[in-house]
């Protein structure tokens, strides 16, 4: 595991999202480890490890708004980012409610998820 921001947690139930993340993430130099459900991230990454998380909102199991509710009462730091297929419909306004840097409609643009980045590490 690295030891600073470099390194990106996702969190997404659709393995092609996670292998397409992961892959975009390391043309930037960025090391990545996915995981198909919340639950399995808690399980393998404790709360003080260093990183940034992409967080899907539709999960089995811990939703992602329950996701980040965990880590917010946790006392976390580390930033999320939400993803969800959902439309935007006001949504900005709980995601930022709800602690996170961002949030991403399905599909982005590259130039979009590089834009969130910009602002956690």
């Amino acid at each position: 595991m690295v030891s600073n921001k470099n390194h990106f947690y996702i969190v997404d139930d659709d393995e092609s999202v996670c292998r397409a993340l992961g892959t975009l993430l390391g043309t930037y130099g960025f090391s990545t480890k996915s995981f198909s459900c919340a639950e399995e991230f808690f399980s393998a990454v404790p709360n003080s490890a260093p990183g940034c998380l992409i967080l899907d909102i539709h999960l089995p199991g811990i939703n992602g708004w329950e996701a980040q509710q965990r880590l917010s009462d946790s006392g976390s730091k580390r930033p999320v980012i939400l993803i969800s297929s959902d439309e935007d419909g006001g949504r900005m306004k709980q995601v930022f409610q709800a602690g996170a840097v961002g949030y991403l409609q399905k599909p982005f643009k590259d130039q979009e998820l590089a834009d969130l980045i910009r602002l956690v590490v």
